[in-house]
C-alpha cells in the first residue's frame, strides 16, 4: 500500500493559483499523507517559486509513471503554450484556455486510474469564456468531461458542511429548477459521501426556500411542501436521517454548534454564505458524484494580489487533505470512486 496520487490542476495561471500551489508543496505535513505533482505550465510555477521565495526546484515530467515526488521538488506535467510575459492579475483568454487545458488532463488522468484524486486551483470564468469554453464553472466543467449527468456541490469549513440543490444560476430560474426528485437526489449524494468519509449515519438538515420554511403558507406559494419536502420524505424512506423544510437562519446556527453533519441549500448565495462567514481562508470546494474525487479551493483568481506574495495558501492545503481523506489509500489498481 501507498500514498494516494494527487494532481493538482494551477487553475488560471494570470492569478494567484501558482502562488498558493508554491507554498503548500512546501508544507512538510502534505507529503506524509500523498503523492502530489502539479500539472500546468512550468515556467509559470517557475516564477510563482521565485516570487514566494521557494527553494524547491520543479522538473517537467511526461507522465504520471515519471514523477519522482520528492521532497527537494515539484514534478509538473508540463503544459506548455503561456507567453513566458504573461501579466499577473489580467484577464487573458490564453490563460483561461490553458486553465481549461490543465483540468482536462486531469480528468483523462483520473479516469484513465493514473491519480486518485483532482484539487483544482481557481479559474477565472470570465477568462474561461473569453477563451470559448462557455462553463459557469469548475464544477460544471468537470460533469461534462467526465460524462456525469448530475453533480452537486459541497463546501466544508470550520464546523459545517453545505451541499447545493443549485448553484450557478438565477435565483428565479433556481426556484424553478427545485423539486423532489431533484432534493432527493442532493440529500443522497451528500449523505454517501458522508458515509464513505467515515461519518455512521450523518444527520442532515434541509433548508427551506422562504422566510420561516414558508410561516405555514404566509410566505412564498407552497413551495416547501411542493418542492422541498417529498424529496425529504423519500431520503428518510430509505432510512436516511433527513430533516426539513427548516428555515435557513436558524438551520445554519444550529448547524454551526454541531447538530447536523450537512446541510443541504437551494440555491448558490443561501449556502455560499454562511460558509465563507465561518471561514473563507479555510473552506474547500467539493464535486459530488463524480466518477473521481476532485477538490477545490473556496476562493477565486484574486487578481488584485496575484504575482505578489500575498495570497494565504490555507485553503488549498485544506483542499489537498480533503482530496487524501476522499481518495483514501492506493493498492496498485484502478479504483472506482464516487466522490
Amino acid at each position: 500500500m501507498s500514498l494516494p496520487i494527487v494532481a493538482v490542476t494551477m487553475g488560471d495561471p494570470a492569478g494567484v493559483g501558482p502562488e498558493i500551489i508554491a507554498k503548500s508543496m512546501a508544507d512538510e505535513r502534505l507529503h506524509e499523507q500523498a503523492r502530489v505533482l502539479v500539472i500546468g505550465d512550468l515556467h509559470r510555477l517557475q516564477q510563482a517559486m521565485d516570487i514566494v521565495g521557494s527553494t524547491l526546484s520543479v522538473r517537467s515530467i511526461a507522465s504520471v509513471g515519471e514523477a519522482l515526488f520528492e521532497r527537494s521538488g515539484i514534478d509538473v506535467f508540463d503544459i506548455p503554450g503561456l507567453d513566458p510575459d504573461l501579466p499577473w492579475g489580467e484577464l487573458s483568454p490564453q490563460a483561461g484556455h490553458a486553465a481549461y487545458l490543465y483540468i482536462k488532463k486531469a480528468v483523462e488522468l483520473a479516469l484513465g486510474g493514473e491519480i486518485d484524486a483532482i484539487c483544482t486551483a481557481p479559474l477565472n470564468k470570465a477568462a474561461l469564456h473569453a477563451a470559448g469554453h462557455r462553463y459557469p464553472g469548475h464544477t460544471e466543467l468537470l460533469a461534462e468531461l467526465t460524462g456525469t449527468p448530475e453533480v452537486s456541490m459541497m463546501l466544508t469549513a470550520p464546523r459545517m458542511r453545505v451541499i447545493h440543490v443549485t448553484t450557478h444560476i438565477g435565483l428565479i430560474d433556481a426556484i424553478a429548477k427545485i423539486d423532489g426528485p431533484l432534493v432527493y437526489r442532493t440529500i443522497r449524494r451528500g449523505y454517501e459521501l458522508l458515509v464513505r468519509a467515515g461519518i455512521e449515519n450523518p444527520r442532515i438538515g434541509v433548508a427551506a426556500i422562504n422566510p420561516h420554511a414558508g410561516e405555514n403558507g404566509l410566505f412564498g406559494y407552497g413551495e416547501e411542501a411542493e418542492k422541498i419536502a417529498p424529496g425529504i420524505a423519500r431520503a428518510e424512506a430509505e432510512g436516511i436521517h433527513a430533516e426539513g423544510p427548516l428555515p435557513a437562519d436558524t438551520l445554519f446556527f444550529r448547524a454551526g454548534r454541531g447538530d447536523y453533519d450537512l446541510v443541504v441549500a437551494m440555491y448558490h448565495d443561501q449556502g455560499h454564505g454562511p460558509v465563507k462567514v465561518l471561514g473563507l481562508e479555510n473552506g474547500v470546494n467539493i464535486t459530488v458524484g463524480l466518477p473521481v474525487v476532485r477538490t477545490s479551493v473556496d476562493h477565486g483568481t484574486a487578481f488584485d494580489i496575484a504575482g505578489k506574495n500575498l495570497a494565504d495558501h490555507a485553503s488549498m492545503l485544506e483542499a489537498l487533505r480533503a482530496a487524501v481523506d476522499l481518495a483514501g489509500v492506493r493498492d496498485g489498481s484502478t479504483k472506482e470512486t464516487g466522490a
